[in-house]
């Protein structure tokens, strides 16, 4: 018996399909390994825990508000590892600076907020899979442009309460995919 452990499916083609638009960072590009300033920054993995740029466009015009995530499907859990997610965010921002997951320095714009990770902390994880494990984890950064202004979620709603809200109010996605491993 092969008891060598896959890559997961991508979780959003569980959900209902929604269009996509078009996200970008200045910190690497869709498929591409994350640099060391988006990995977590513990003695294995050497990095700075910064969060990347992103900019987004071409979502639709009813757009009331907007929230991202990162997400780790690889994570070895049943349900993945929530590393960031940000709520709140106004349908005129189109862009976040980096390093804005830093909760120490409050570079959220506007009245945005995060909701705690799979951590247990507020702000950006950068990525931290297992040493040794069997293929690079993907970090699926998700912009998402929402039917309203207001989802109700608070600060101490668990990433998956979140998500779940999240899903419900979801009008188009954006993804950007960066890889790690070591």
């Amino acid at each position: 018996m092969d008891l060598t452990r896959t890559q997961s499916p991508n979780p959003f083609d569980f959900l209902p399909a929604r269009p996509e638009f078009g996200v970008h960072s200045m910190a690497f590009g869709n498929g591409e390994v994350l640099p060391a300033a988006q990995r977590f920054n513990s003695k294995e993995v050497g990095g700075d825990n910064v969060s990347p740029d992103l900019s987004w466009s071409s979502f639709p015009s009813e757009t009331k508000g907007f929230a991202l995530t990162c997400f780790d499907p690889d994570a070895p859990t049943v349900s993945g590892f929530w590393h960031w997610i940000v709520i709140d965010l106004d349908k005129y921002i189109t862009s976040i600076d980096l390093g804005a997951g830093s909760v120490s320095e409050d570079r959220l714009p506007g009245n945005a907020f995060h909701v705690r990770n799979d951590a247990g902390t507020f702000g950006y994880m950068g990525a931290a899979p297992p040493k040794g494990d069997c293929f690079p984890h993907r970090y699926i950064f998700t912009v998402y442009a929402l039917d309203t202004d207001d989802l109700g979620v608070t600060p101490d709603f668990s990433a998956t309460r979140a998500s779940s809200v999240l899903s419900r109010h979801t009008l188009a996605r954006a993804f950007l995919t960066g890889l790690y491993g070591y």
